[in-house]
């Protein structure tokens, strides 16, 4: 059965996912949604230049969402979210990256239809894909990965989170890249904990607000991943990437576990 909405109407709501910050990265149909909108509800990490394709007329309202920042609460999101298509308005919800991999969607898309609200999702580029696309890395690879993984740094209240040493054993074994979201304040943890699994050399990079002009990295390896973050002094947003699809960019960068100089870049 196809659920997808015929188009963007009245009394709708359609999660849009901005991608990782580059505004030229947007999907047509993310374009299409974004003009077609009466009240947008724009997260924190959305670019600017992504409201440009708005129609003057529309509504914006911001709903930041950050780690470690004063965020909107989620239940005021989807209250607001119920109320503007139950008052015929055409509701775009605008997210980071895209809505299905850590950005709620799955909770917002539960909570609409719940409500009797129709709702459908425009993906868009995550952050995990776009950064290292910008080093010239693939995610997979025939002789050095045969899968990757999304997986968040930050555990909600009350979860005990990741288990990651059984995370890095089964990555050893099937050969998987890890893409780690949100990770930067539980680097320590992340680091010790990968390290039961997986060796102190395995290459890794720490990609900060992917695709943007000031975008910055470090090449190191997991057990440098601590000090890598520290010595270059990378904060959110940041992905971090571990796994042997990074062998090639280590050697070309000249990167050695106890980061020598030129191992951070501005890109």
């Amino acid at each position: 059965m196809n659920t997808s909405l015929p188009d963007f109407r009245p009394g709708t709501v359609t999660l849009v996912g901005a991608g990782p910050g580059d505004p030229e990265l947007l999907t047509l149909k993310a374009v299409r949604a974004i003009g077609a909108a009466t009240v947008l509800l724009v997260d924190d990490l959305v670019n600017d230049a992504v409201l440009a394709h708005a129609n003057p007329a529309a509504r914006v309202v911001h709903v930041g969402k950050r780690g470690g920042c004063k965020s909107t609460p989620q239940a005021f999101i989807d209250k607001l979210m119920v109320m503007a298509a139950r008052e015929g308005e055409v509701v775009v919800r605008v997210k980071g990256g895209d809505p299905f991999i850590f950005g709620r969607g799955g909770e917002e898309v539960e909570h609409l239809r719940a409500e009797g609200i129709a709702v459908q999702v425009v993906n868009g580029i995550t952050a995990g894909l776009a950064g290292l696309s910008t080093l010239g890395v693939p995610l997979t690879h025939r002789d050095h990965a045969h899968g990757v993984v999304f997986v968040t740094g930050h555990a909600k209240p009350g979860d005990a989170g990741t288990d990651w040493p059984a995370l890095a054993a089964s990555a050893r074994r099937a050969k998987l890249t890890l893409v780690i979201y949100m990770g930067v304040s539980g680097a320590a943890q992340i680091e010790q904990g990968l390290l039961e699994g997986l060796p102190a050399e395995t290459p890794l990079a720490v990609i900060q607000h992917a695709t943007l002009p000031q975008q910055r990295h470090c090449l190191s390896t997991l057990g440098d991943l601590s000090g890598c973050i520290a010595r270059e002094g990378l904060g959110s947003p940041a992905v971090i990437v571990v796994g042997d699809v990074l062998q090639g960019l280590q050697v070309l960068s000249g990167s050695a576990p106890q980061g020598l100089p030129g191992l951070a870049h501005a890109a």
